[in-house]
């Protein structure tokens, strides 16, 4: 699959960044791996110029010998397994609320990647590869199996591996990636979401192809779920490609509804360490207490005025 490592910008001190190595198989024959490589050229040029602000930014890449590197920016925070997996810990479920404000944002992230000309697959969807920025932000990173979907074009899978078993739809599994189109994201997303709001793995779909009844729906395991969340979420998650929204845009509708749009993503995390504090935390800061106690003084003089008068 390659690796990723943190990087110091040479140039820009202070500057950090994400550095993704290119592993391709080395089963492929030469002439293959010279055609994987001119296509990862192609594709790192058009990564290059998207700009969303739920994406990371690439603004590099380059090749040392046998290897190439995308270099993008480094992403602070918790990737969401992390956050699901404290979750199970402590015995409880995250926020249908919370889960959700993160699905709007990774769903703006996807439509904008499906409405590039050709579009962007993202083909690698899951937890880990989703960060919350300290600010309540959503990124959608890892662009290790990106396919851009070039008409009448061979598309060669350039890394080991075609995503991860638990997230990944059937299409997807070989290979090929004749069948792979939007509705694979779609799956991904849904199977992703399925994890965050039951902290149950989803089943793998080649397991559901030979059992369908071996996942169980959302509700069976945390009963405090919408009857919307959870019709939505199985719908994305449909064996068939056919069967799925043809658009995150229509997945989006189904699952948010009317919600207000996010305007300002500030998590619950991220509240937690702005909320006010109580009245006694604030009058024992003694320079706080003056100003507290001098105001109150100076509504009652006021009060006692107006009562004069």
């Amino acid at each position: 699959m390659g690796s990723i490592y943190l990087a110091d910008d040479v140039r820009l001190k202070g500057r950090q960044c994400a550095l993704k190595e290119v592993e391709y198989d080395r089963a492929l024959p030469e002439k293959t791996r010279e055609e994987a490589r001119e296509q990862f050229l192609r594709e790192a040029t058009i990564l290059a110029r998207l700009d969303h602000p739920n994406l990371p930014k690439v603004s590099d890449f380059f090749s040392i010998g046998p290897r190439d590197y995308l270099v993008m920016d480094y992403v602070p925070g918790q990737d969401l397994r992390s956050l699901l997996l404290e979750a199970r810990r402590n015995k409880r479920f995250l926020s249908e609320n919370e889960v959700l404000s993160w699905a709007e944002q990774i769903a703006n992230a996807l439509i904008f990647l499906h409405s590039q000309e050709p579009p962007i697959v993202h083909r690698d969807i899951k937890p880990s590869n989703l960060k919350l920025m300290p600010h309540g932000l959503i990124k959608l990173v890892d662009f290790g199996l990106v396919k851009i979907l070039a008409p009448e074009e061979v598309t060669i899978t350039i890394i080991q591996g075609q995503g991860t078993a638990l997230y990944t739809p059937l299409e997807q599994y070989g290979g090929s990636d004749a069948h792979t189109d939007i509705r694979s994201d779609i799956y991904s997303f849904g199977a992703t979401l399925y994890h965050l709001l039951t902290n149950t793995p989803p089943v793998d779909a080649r397991r559901r192809f030979l059992t369908p009844e071996s996942l169980l729906p959302l509700r069976e395991i945390n009963p405090s779920l919408s009857p919307r969340t959870e019709k939505a979420v199985l719908w994305a998650m449909s064996m068939h490609p056919d069967e799925r929204p043809h658009t995150v845009g229509e997945f989006k509708q189904a699952l948010l509804g009317n919600r207000e749009p996010l305007t300002l993503p500030i998590s619950t995390r991220a509240r937690a360490h702005l909320s006010p504090r109580s009245v006694m935390e604030y009058l024992a800061n003694p320079p706080e207490a003056v100003l507290a106690w001098s105001a109150a003084v100076l509504f009652l003089l006021s009060l006692l005025a107006t009562l004069i008068r």
